[in-house]
């Protein structure tokens, strides 16, 4: 299994996309975010949907929301293949998180810096025990956070599914019972995320109260889905990016993440429940 190759593909663009990004807020704390890459023909109803989802989001209506529409030339779009998925059945979120450390270690996280970043995530990893509204940046040795702003982080941008590819992924999923909002943005996210300078793992779990589940990602594995990663009900979640190299690193990592237009032609494979091997 290989890291999502990243290639040039220009041709393959006829004409310009739209980076369509929404953030949601309620009494000023992070509620819900999203976003879409499309053409012109589609902006309109992709900029409503994603309105409809910070209106309607299961932590409650959103009190402020801020959308942004860009413009995005053809000729900086790359290319990307998604991850492989599987799913390792857990019985609760203690085995869960057990298996997460397990896949980190075997992904070439230090086992102190594994449990140091999920302990983060457990207690909320902003600076008032709450999830971030962006992911931790993390040493894979040291367990150090290295992300300016510990209550932002950093946001993954400018991604999407190219029409065929989103058709194809929902035909792949639809029988493993995983044809839901939740596994696709999670999948393409983890795919911009492995095709970085610098990625180790990345390690997840959501913040919506009523989604246990949560992955390890990293270049050998793939997407490795857990169930449950956390108790029902619970709103702390979030995202820890692991690098190996330290703060040298960073200004390459972090443009990739949040300014690098990645669209997915391509999959990888779909697999459905496998036992985490020992």
């Amino acid at each position: 299994m290989t890291t999502p190759a990243v290639h040039a593909n220009f041709a393959a663009m006829p004409q310009s996309l739209y980076s369509i990004r929404m953030h949601a807020t309620r009494e000023g704390r992070h509620l819900s975010g999203a976003e879409r890459l499309a053409p012109r023909s589609a902006v309109e109803a992709l900029a409503a949907a994603l309105v409809r989802r910070a209106l309607e989001h299961p932590r409650g209506q959103a009190d402020r929301l801020r959308l942004t529409v860009e413009a995005v030339p053809a000729e900086t779009v790359r290319f990307a293949q998604l991850p492989d998925l599987r799913t390792v059945p857990v019985a609760d979120y203690f085995v869960g998180r057990q298996a997460a450390l397990r896949l980190l270690e075997r992904a070439g996280v230090a086992p102190e810096a594994a449990a140091i970043a999920m302990q983060a995530l457990a207690a909320g990893a902003a600076p008032e025990g709450v999830a971030m509204r962006g992911a931790m940046l993390v040493d894979a040795q040291t367990g150090a956070r290295l992300e300016a702003d510990p209550a932002r982080g950093i946001r993954v941008s400018r991604m999407d599914l190219a029409a065929s590819t989103e058709t194809e992924l929902g035909q792949g999923l639809r029988p493993l019972g995983l044809d839901n909002p939740h596994v696709r943005e999670a999948l393409l996210l983890a795919g911009k995320v492995l095709a970085a300078p610098a990625i180790v793992a990345e390690l997840c779990w959501s913040d919506d109260p009523d989604y246990t589940a949560g992955y390890v990602a990293a270049p050998h594995l793939g997407y490795v889905r857990l169930p449950h990663l956390k108790p029902a009900g619970e709103e702390r979640g979030g995202r820890a990016f692991f690098l190996r190299g330290g703060r040298e690193e960073l200004p390459a990592l972090i443009d990739f993440l949040e300014k690098q237009p990645v669209l997915f032609d391509r999959l990888g494979a779909l697999r459905g429940e496998t036992l985490l091997e020992e």
